[in-house]
């Protein structure tokens, strides 16, 4: 059984990965219309971008297996991206739906920037940054993911450090008892902290840099694919 405490306070304890300008870039950009503070709005709009690279991953590998499919060793690596893209993609929505059901039960309500209006043109450019990187660089797209993940691992982890009364806070939510069984929100947060993790390993594995993977006790069996 995992100790999601323990890997809380690795990820404290950890330097974050040292970050691309692109990175840099990005995570300000992000902080200059969020703001610097991580809340639970802008923990839901950091997932509601999460998701959009491993579509774009998914949509790349149909279209090599179209015009490739006589290239084993290929379709084998394609298959490997998409079934790793459809689970991570999966998860990232329910952390979605879980951050909407925390912030629910909270009763508070949408940062401004999370309105349609501010929202979805941020979604729709980072969908054509994405589509850009997995077109042009699949092996700089997956380190951008690793970069992003690593990222939001540590936000998780220092959210949660930041707000010790989720420890008391009991899951009465059905929905969230579907991502798992919890029986606290730091629990459930801990456990969002730790499913980026196990993203940004996988995609360090993918983009060829096994190397930078944290591994733990308990981690799920990381891809034989190392490259692309």
């Amino acid at each position: 059984m995992i100790d999601l405490k323990k890997e809380q306070k690795a990820s404290i304890a950890r330097k974050p990965f040292k970050y691309s300008f692109a990175a840099r870039f990005f995570f300000f950009s992000m902080d200059l219309v969020t703001g610097k503070k991580t809340t639970l709005s802008k923990a839901k709009l950091l997932e509601s971008l999460a998701s959009i690279p491993y579509r774009a991953w998914e949509n790349r590998q149909y279209k090599r297996l179209t015009c490739r499919y006589r290239n084993k060793e290929l379709v084998e690596k394609a298959q490997h991206i998409m079934n790793w893209g459809r689970e991570a993609q999966d998860n990232e929505y329910w952390h979605l739906l879980v951050i909407n059901e925390k912030m629910k039960e909270d009763n508070i309500k949408d940062a401004w920037y999370l309105s349609p209006v501010v929202s979805c043109p941020i979604i729709g450019i980072y969908g054509i940054i994405s589509r850009m990187l997995a077109f042009f660089n699949i092996s700089r797209a997956f380190l951008f993911n690793a970069e992003f993940e690593d990222h939001a691992e540590h936000i998780y982890a220092k959210f949660i450090k930041d707000h010790p009364e989720m420890d008391s806070q009991p899951v009465n939510s059905g929905l969230v008892k579907k991502y798992g069984d919890f029986q606290t929100w730091g629990e459930v947060f801990r456990r969002i902290g730790l499913d980026e993790r196990d993203h940004m390993n996988n995609s360090f594995v993918f983009c060829g840099k096994p190397e930078s993977v944290v591994k733990y006790e308990g981690m799920p069996e990381l891809p034989l694919v190392k490259n692309n």
